[in-house]
């Protein structure tokens, strides 16, 4: 029997492709030194694990919404829709007597809203020459196949993170659904507004009225701690050097904006990243946008019932194919209050 250095394999895989004409195909070849149709079954059945399991180690640190925010799997992946609330504290408290009847009410309003859940899905396959190829070659499966499948399906969910999907109804962080206030910055006596051409002070003062607008509409129950920027934008405050000090625009940030735990360089802001900002565009005209909020998954989460999963093998003619699926509701915002949209920093 033929041999690899892969051991585990899924039995319902090995059973169909005992069942194709796959097998005989493939040894067809003589090079190939398959003693039956079966050892060639069990052999790339083996082939085609290993290729998964490549794939599920595979992570994209440049999808930055997967990294960045709460990510929930606490929806049924056979679910349709998810409902889910949007809350709004209110309430104070009084000094009482001891026998005080009259205590105010602390509470929140909770508003039911509704999230579709959606399929992502792809596909990747492998023809009969292309396992008798890496059979001759003494090789495995190209696994580029199968991480190509995941890629495609974790970008799309990072799109859909950021901006939403109309079509579907899935909403983003960036969506006009989530009633998530814009933040005015202010121009400069130049009358620039954006932050790579304000000034280490001018660029604090923005970050820290961001903070002030959400404390002051939340009555202080709110502090966001971290800060999205667009990567240019990141790249500019990183490096340049304040004026006669070591210290660069990024640390004086961190040290005299006394909330901001984390600023986070994320490309889908910039100004031209059309797939993800639904402020850029690809000329000129778009904003790059600024994305304040509270890392928390009280506060808001990416919702996937179902993450990158793959179902096994089909045959089709001479074909292995290997269909691919995620499921997600987008990002759900619980308290739309305590995050904070700056549109024009780039």
């Amino acid at each position: 029997m033929a041999k690899n250095q892969h051991t585990r394999y899924d039995s319902t895989e090995m059973k169909s492709l005992l069942a194709s004409a796959i097998p005989a195909a493939i040894m067809a070849s003589e090079g190939t030194r398959f003693d039956s149709a079966e050892d060639a079954s069990v052999f790339f059945a083996r082939e085609l694990d290993f290729v998964k399991t490549q794939s599920y180690d595979v992570e994209y640190p440049e999808l930055t919404a997967l990294s960045l925010f709460p990510i929930s799997s606490e929806v049924d992946p056979g679910a349709e829709t998810v409902t889910y609330y949007t809350y709004d504290r209110n309430g104070v408290a009084k000094v009482i007597d001891n026998y005080s009847t009259d205590l105010p009410r602390a509470d929140v309003n909770g508003k039911p809203s509704y999230a579709q859940v959606k399929s992502l899905g792809d596909s990747y396959g492998y023809s009969a020459q292309e396992m008798r190829a890496s059979r001759l070659a003494g090789k495995s499966l190209d696994a580029r196949k199968a991480e190509s499948a995941r890629l495609a399906i974790d970008t799309k969910n990072n799109q859909i993170a950021w901006r939403g999907d109309e079509e579907s109804g899935l909403m983003g962080v960036l969506s006009d659904g989530q009633n998530i206030p814009l933040f005015t910055i202010t121009a400069n006596a130049s009358g620039k507004t954006k932050w790579t051409e304000k000034s280490a002070d001018e660029i604090l003062a923005d970050v820290n009225g961001m903070a002030k607008q959400v404390a002051k509409v939340t009555k202080n129950v709110e502090r966001p701690d971290t800060l999205c920027v667009p990567a240019d934008v990141y790249m500019d405050i990183s490096t340049r050097r304040i004026p006669e000090t070591t210290a660069t625009v990024l640390s004086f940030i961190l040290e005299h904006a006394p909330y901001i735990k984390n600023v986070v360089s994320a490309a889908e802001l910039d100004a031209d990243s059309v797939e993800t900002n639904p402020y850029a565009a690809e000329d000129d005209s778009g904003s790059g946008v600024a994305f304040l909020f509270k890392n928390d998954k009280r506060k808001l989460s990416l919702e996937i019932p179902m993450p990158f999963y793959q179902y096994p093998a089909q045959i089709r003619n001479l074909e292995t194919v290997i269909p691919c699926e995620a499921r997600t509701a987008g990002v759900i915002v619980y308290y739309p209050l305590s995050a904070l949209i700056a549109v024009g920093v780039c």
